[in-house]
């Protein structure tokens, strides 16, 4: 069997996912989008990480585009894409994992003043921070994918009152018994006024974003934090730093920006209400998802039904 390798890769990174998607599919001959273009046979599978515009077209008898990311936003921007083909995006366990030690570590560290101790000790300031119950705290968990559901379940888990918010109903609830769960417009507006820490983990479609935006803001608690682990694009980042520096948001932890890396100029890097992090909330485990690859591939030789599919009309 042929399968497509593209993407954005750097050269150690490339080398570590052949690595492990040969391990997971030893009988899968692998290639390069110029040997796919040439290849004589048909290349049913193409496995991409943010491949650029135009890479898929002319991909002989493609019948699979297997992302090797959780979010497919860049995927589905590109007007190239063979038209029919399922696309599948990642939703590998070890990475739903990263994502909510990543979550649970933001709770903690805002509801504890961490960020705020490590300021004042630049300073060499002894100030303690007020300690709170967790369950006088209530955590709103936007997104209830894979990865919200994770992140919900391990924050709750820590006594925190949790609310998640789906932009969709959830057909089947029983993941997140004991976590009130919200879908649409209205519901996600009179959650805000008691929600003390906002975490991000909705997909990015054309009704998200900017979401997390000055009126989001207002909404909010005087002195809650926001908790951005989704795409940059959810958040109007001028509309954030007026909200921090009038003090309407008490703090920011962001792992996700407009531009990647953060250029050197941005005033996150230097504003003493943010926390910035590298987009390493929840990174792709090559051997993990290597795994997760295989079994839809395997699906597809058996004829039986592919896994995470996404919905075009969602977006997601």
């Amino acid at each position: 069997m042929n399968i497509l390798l593209c993407g954005q890769f750097e050269a150690a990174e490339l080398h570590a996912w052949r690595r492990s998607l040969h391990a997971a599919l030893p009988d899968v001959r692998w290639l390069d989008r110029e040997q796919a273009l040439a290849c004589t046979e048909a290349v049913p599978v193409a496995v991409v990480a943010n491949p650029g515009p135009g890479s898929l077209r002319g991909v002989p008898g493609l019948r699979l585009i297997q992302s090797l990311w959780a979010g497919v936003d860049r995927l589905l921007a590109d007007p190239t894409l063979p038209a029919g083909v399922p696309i599948a995006r990642m939703v590998d366990p070890a990475m739903n994992a990263a994502m909510a030690e990543t979550a649970l570590w933001a709770t903690l560290a805002l509801h504890r003043g961490f960020f705020a101790n490590a300021l004042a000790q630049r300073s060499a300031l002894w100030q303690q921070q007020e300690q709170r119950r967790a369950d006088a705290l209530k955590v709103l968990v936007l997104g209830l994918g894979q990865m919200g559901q994770a992140a919900a379940r391990a924050i709750a888990s820590h006594g925190y009152r949790v609310a998640g918010f789906g932009l969709h109903a959830r057909e089947d609830s029983s993941a997140l018994a004991g976590i009130h769960c919200h879908h649409g417009p209205a519901a996600l507006a009179a959650l805000l006024p008691d929600s003390h820490i906002v975490i991000n983990l909705l997909p990015l479609t054309a009704a998200t974003r900017g979401l997390l935006n000055a009126r989001l803001f207002a909404r909010l608690p005087r002195g809650a934090c926001i908790v951005n682990l989704a795409r940059g694009a959810h958040l109007i980042d001028d509309d954030l730093l007026a909200a921090l520096d009038s003090g309407q948001l008490g703090h920011a932890v962001l792992d996700v920006f407009h531009t990647e890396p953060l250029p050197a100029e941005h005033a996150f890097w230097r504003h003493p209400r943010v926390t910035v992090l590298p987009h390493v909330a929840a990174q792709t485990d090559p051997d993990s998802a290597a795994q997760v690859v295989a079994r839809n591939v395997n699906a597809l030789r058996q004829g039986q039904a592919l896994a995470h599919l996404v919905q075009l009309d969602r977006g997601y």
